[in-house]
C-alpha cells in the first residue's frame, strides 16, 4: 500500500515499464518488475530473460543501474535526504556522519597490492592477452634475427652484408621511432597494434618466400627493415595503452613483466632460432616468426579496452616535424622526466658498448671464445628476470631518482671488476647483477613517465624516448672499437665501470633536488587528494590516480549567486565542491524550471554530461561563497579508464539524470575485467 501512495512521476521510465533488449513493455515476459520488499529483491519473469540478465554485458549493467536507482527512490522521495547506515556516503558524494574510515587501511592495502602485484596484474584479462602476444612475437623476432644473419651470409659469403642487414634494420628503427609515437597517438591503439602485427606477418611471409627460393638478399633486407619500422610504431603504442589496461597502480608490475619477457626473449630467442636452423633452412625460422606475428594480431584484437585518438595535426596546423617534436619538447619541459630519460639513455649507451666489449672479453679475458658472449648475454637476461621480483616494490618509493641512480651503479660497477676476473662463472654472476641493475633503471623510468605524462602525449613521448635510446645504443657500439684500439681492454672496462657511476655521483645533488621538488609537490597536493578520497566517484582510485587528478585541479571561488554550470551548455569540465553550498535547478524534459535541491561540500557535480557525452542537464548556482576545483573533462575521463566507477557513483548519476530526464537511461559502459571503464562509443 505504501508503494501505491508514492508518486511515480519522477521514476525513470525504464523502472516503471522495464527495458530489456531495447524494447519497452508494460506486460509480458520482457517486463522487469522491481519489488520494494524488505529484502530488496529483483524478480524477473521468463527463463530467457533471467539468463540474459545473469551474464555480464549491457543488460546486466542496466539491471544494476536500475536497482540502484529504484532502491534510492524507495528509501525516500528525495535521495539526498534518505537515511543511511554508518559509514556510507551521501548523494553529493561525501561521507555521512558515522563510523569513520580507518586512515591506515589505504596504506595496508597498498602494501598488499605491492606483495601481490604480479598476481593482481595477471588477473586482468586484457593484460594477459597483451603480454602473451608480446612474449610470442618478441621470441619469434629474436629467433628470426639469427635466421636472417645466416641467410644473408650463406647467400653472399660476406660479413659485410651481414653488417649491412643489421645496420639497415637499426637505422630504420631509429629514424621511424619519433614518428612512430605520432602514429600511435593518431589512431586507436588496439586496432593499430593488431594491424601492425598482421602487416609484420605478411612481411615475414614474403621473407619466407624469398629465403625458400634463394631470392635477392637486398629484398630480404628491405622486408626485415620494414618489419622494424612497424615495431617502431608498435612499441610506443604498447607503452601508451598499458596504463589503460592495468591501471596506474599496476604499472610497475606490468612493466616488470614486460621487461622479463624482453630478457627471456633475448635468452631463448637465439637458441630457438639456432634450433630451427638445425631442423631446416632459414625459411623455417621466418615462417615461425610470421606465425608468431599472426598469433599476436589475433590476441591483441581481442582486447576490450580502447584508446581515444588524438588530433596530432592540431586541426591541420602542425606539420610532420612539429608533430614529431612534441614528444621531445614534452621531455624537455619536465625536470623529472628529463632526469628519467637521461638515466635510461645513459644505460642504453652502456649497453651499446656491451655489445662490442663483451665479445672481446669472452675471447681475451675469459678464454671462452666469441661464443662465450652468448653465456654472458644469458646471465644478463636471467638477472633481469630475477630483479623483476623486486622492482614492483621499489616503484612506490618517494625518492625515485635516488633509486634509479643506485641502479646505474649496480649496472656499471661490475664491469670494472671484469678487468681482473678470468673465471667464466664469476663473469656470469657479475652479469646477473648487471641485468638486475639495468631492469631497475628502465622499468622505474618507464613507469614514472607513464604516470607523469598526459594521456594524449604518452605515445609521442615514448616515440621520442625510444629514438634517444636507440641513438645512445648505436653511439656506444660505434665508439667502443676505437676506444679498444686506443686504450686497450682493461682501461675501457675500468672507464665503463667507474666513469659512469662517478658521473652519476657528481650529478647526485641534481638528482636529490629533483626528488625534493617532487616530494614538495606531492605534499602540496595532499589536501586535495584527501578531498578527492572522500568522494564516491573516486572511491576505487589508486593514490597515483588521485595525485594526478589533484594536480589537474584548477581552484576557483564563486560568490553567492554565481552560476557555475548552465543547463544546455557543452560539458567540458568536472567540478569538485571544496567548500560552500550550491543549488541545483533544471527545466529538463518538463521544460519548466524547478529547483532540485542543494548540495553542500564536499561534493561533486558535472559528471553526467561527461559520462554520456551530452549537454549539461542542470544549472548549478552557488548559494553562499564557495570554492570549487575544476578538472578538465578529458583528464576526468582518462582517470576512469583505469579506475572503475563504484555502483554507488553509477547509481547516483542515474538518479540525478532521472530527475531531469526520466526517459533517458545511463549508457556509460563499465569495464568487465576490473581494469577500469571505457568511454561511450569506444568499444
Amino acid at each position: 500500500m505504501r508503494d501505491q501512495q508514492r508518486p511515480r512521476a519522477q521514476l525513470p521510465v525504464a523502472v516503471r515499464i522495464g527495458v530489456l533488449g531495447g524494447r519497452p513493455s508494460r506486460q509480458g515476459p520482457a517486463a522487469l518488475r522491481l519489488q520494494p520488499t524488505p529484502a530488496r529483491r529483483v524478480r524477473r519473469s521468463g527463463d530467457r530473460h533471467r539468463r540474459r540478465l545473469a551474464r555480464p554485458g549491457q543488460h546486466h549493467r542496466i539491471w544494476q543501474q536500475l536497482r540502484c536507482a529504484a532502491h534510492r527512490r524507495r528509501c525516500h522521495e528525495h535521495p539526498e535526504q534518505a537515511p543511511a547506515p554508518d559509514g556510507v556516503r551521501d548523494e553529493d558524494g561525501s561521507r555521512r556522519a558515522g563510523r569513520q574510515p580507518d586512515p591506515t587501511r589505504r596504506g595496508r592495502l597498498a602494501l598488499a597490492r605491492g606483495d601481490a602485484g604480479y598476481r593482481a596484474v595477471l588477473r586482468i584479462r586484457d593484460y594477459r592477452l597483451l603480454l602473451s602476444g608480446l612474449a610470442i612475437s618478441k621470441t619469434g623476432s629474436w629467433a628470426y634475427s639469427v635466421g636472417l644473419a645466416v641467410f644473408v651470409f650463406d647467400s653472399t659469403r660476406s660479413p659485410f652484408w651481414v653488417a649491412v642487414a643489421s645496420l639497415a634494420r637499426f637505422v630504420v628503427a631509429l629514424l621511424a621511432s619519433p614518428y612512430g609515437g605520432v602514429v600511435a597517438e593518431r589512431f586507436e591503439r588496439v586496432r593499430l597494434m593488431a594491424g601492425l602485427d598482421a602487416f609484420a606477418a605478411l612481411l615475414m611471409v614474403g621473407l619466407t618466400v624469398v629465403a625458400a627460393v634463394d631470392g635477392p638478399v637486398g629484398l630480404a633486407i628491405v622486408l626485415a627493415a620494414l618489419t622494424n619500422a612497424a615495431a617502431s610504431v608498435y612499441t610506443p603504442a604498447v607503452k601508451a595503452i598499458t596504463p589503460a589496461v592495468v591501471g596506474t597502480e599496476h604499472l610497475a608490475a606490468a612493466n616488470s613483466l614486460e621487461g622479463s619477457v624482453d630478457y627471456l626473449a633475448v635468452v631463448a630467442g637465439p637458441g630457438i632460432g639456432a634450433g630451427l636452423l638445425l631442423l631446416g633452412s632459414p625459411a623455417l625460422a621466418f615462417g615461425i616468426n610470421a606465425a608468431s606475428f599472426a598469433y599476436s594480431a589475433v590476441i591483441v584484437s581481442r582486447l576490450r579496452v580502447r584508446s581515444q585518438p588524438t588530433d596530432v595535426t592540431e586541426a591541420g596546423t602542425a606539420g610532420l616535424m612539429r608533430q614529431m617534436a612534441v614528444g621531445f619538447v614534452a621531455i624537455g619541459q619536465s625536470a623529472t622526466v628529463r632526469l628519467l630519460v637521461g638515466f635510461s639513455v645513459l644505460a642504453s649507451f652502456v649497453y651499446g658498448t656491451d655489445t662490442v666489449l663483451f665479445v672481446v672479453v669472452s675471447e681475451r679475458q675469459l678464454g671462452t671464445g666469441a661464443d662465450g658472449y652468448g653465456y654472458l648475454l644469458a646471465g644478463f637476461g636471467i638477472g633481469g628476470v630475477v630483479a623483476a621480483l623486486l622492482v614492483n616494490r621499489l616503484a612506490g618509493a618517494t625518492r625515485l631518482g635516488s633509486i634509479i641512480a643506485a641502479g646505474m651503479g649496480v649496472y656499471c660497477l661490475p664491469t670494472a671488476l671484469l678487468a681482473v676476473v678470468h673465471s667464466p662463472v664469476l663473469a656470469f654472476l657479475l652479469q646477473l647483477i648487471r641485468g638486475g641493475g639495468t631492469l631497475i633503471v628502465d622499468v622505474l623510468a618507464i613507469t614514472a613517465m607513464q604516470r607523469l605524462m598526459p594521456a594524449d602525449l604518452v605515445a609521442r613521448v615514448f616515440g621520442a624516448f625510444f629514438a634517444l635510446v636507440l641513438a645512445a645504443t648505436a653511439l656506444g657500439a660505434i665508439i667502443t672499437p676505437a676506444l679498444l684500439s686506443a686504450l686497450g681492454l682493461t682501461t675501457v672496462l675500468l672507464i665503463m665501470g667507474l666513469a659512469i657511476p662517478l658521473a652519476v655521483a657528481v650529478a647526485y645533488p641534481r638528482v636529490r633536488a629533483v626528488d625534493t621538488a617532487a616530494l614538495a609537490k606531492l605534499a602540496s597536493l595532499t589536501p586535495r587528494v584527501a578531498l578527492l578520497e572522500r568522494l564516491d566517484v573516486f572511491a576505487g582510485a589508486s593514490r597515483p590516480v588521485l595525485e594526478r587528478l589533484a594536480a589537474a585541479c584548477v581552484e576557483a571561488s564563486a560568490a553567492a549567486g554565481t552560476m557555475i554550470i548552465h543547463e544546455g551548455d557543452t560539458a567540458d569540465d568536472f567540478f569538485v565542491l571544496a567548500s560552500g553550498r550550491v543549488e541545483v535547478s533544471a527545466s529538463g524534459e518538463a521544460a519548466t524550471e524547478r529547483a532540485l535541491g542543494t548540495i553542500g561540500a564536499p561534493a561533486y557535480f558535472g559528471e553526467i554530461g561527461l559520462l554520456e557525452h551530452i549537454a549539461r542537464t542542470a544549472t548549478v548556482t552557488a548559494t553562499q561563497p564557495s570554492t570549487v576545483y575544476r578538472i578538465a573533462g578529458d583528464i576526468f575521463l582518462d582517470a576512469l579508464t583505469v579506475t572503475p566507477l563504484t555502483p554507488a557513483a553509477l547509481g547516483l548519476a542515474q538518479v540525478r539524470l532521472a530527475r531531469t530526464h526520466p526517459s533517458r537511461l545511463m549508457t556509460f559502459e563499465q569495464s568487465r575485467d576490473g581494469a577500469g571503464a571505457s568511454r561511450p562509443g569506444t568499444r
